[in-house]
């Protein structure tokens, strides 16, 4: 199983792309690794040197697209703003960023769940780092934590199945207007569990 630290080279990276790339034009379940190796313009060999599998390919490419839409999270925040305004702008650059690639989105929030018990492992770790990610900003300057480790949890799923519903209903690029109501999700969570 692959950790969710950076690619180790430029190898690594090159399949990733070239996984991206093949999904982004075929989806997931027509990608073959001849199409991965193809893309990425490596061998075969170079591929089963990084994977033993296509699935693994898919699973490292969530987790670094993931850590890559976690960057932007952490690039709108503006710690001299209220954390209400904070988790706003983070959703929105969130929302705005998914929407760019409704192909690929679709790949990352659907077919990884194909994949079984190690899909669903990597869902919840990337869903942990985004729902450690809010904890911080929403407990930050607060005297005491105002949101509980589970329900940051239970909120990045909340957002998340509205993600899903956006892409069944094939509203994607309608994603970005979902902040308002995530944004509105996480304040009801705050102040009910503070209530």
């Amino acid at each position: 199983m692959h950790s969710i630290d950076p690619p180790v080279s430029e190898h690594h990276s090159r399949l990733l792309q070239g996984m991206a790339q093949s999904v982004a034009a075929k989806g997931y379940a027509d990608t073959t690794i001849a199409d991965i190796v193809r893309e990425a313009g490596v061998s075969r060999r170079t591929f089963y040197a990084y994977f033993d599998t296509r699935a693994g390919c898919l699973i490292a490419l969530y987790e670094a697209a993931s850590r890559n839409a976690l960057r932007v999270l952490q690039g709108v925040i503006d710690p001299s703003r209220d954390w209400q305004t904070q988790v706003e702008q983070a959703l929105t650059a969130y929302l705005q960023a998914l929407s760019r690639n409704p192909v690929l989105l679709r790949t990352m929030f659907i077919d990884i769940l194909g994949l079984g018990a190690p899909g669903l492992a990597a869902r919840r770790r990337v869903n942990q780092s985004i729902a450690d990610f809010m904890l911080e900003v929403v407990n930050a300057r607060q005297p005491a934590p105002v949101l509980a480790r589970d329900m940051a949890m239970a909120v990045v799923g909340g957002i998340h199945e509205l993600v899903l519903q956006a892409i069944e209903q094939e509203r994607v690029d309608a994603l970005p207007e979902l902040a308002g109501q995530a944004g509105r999700l996480v304040r009801a969570v705050v102040h009910g569990r503070a209530a």
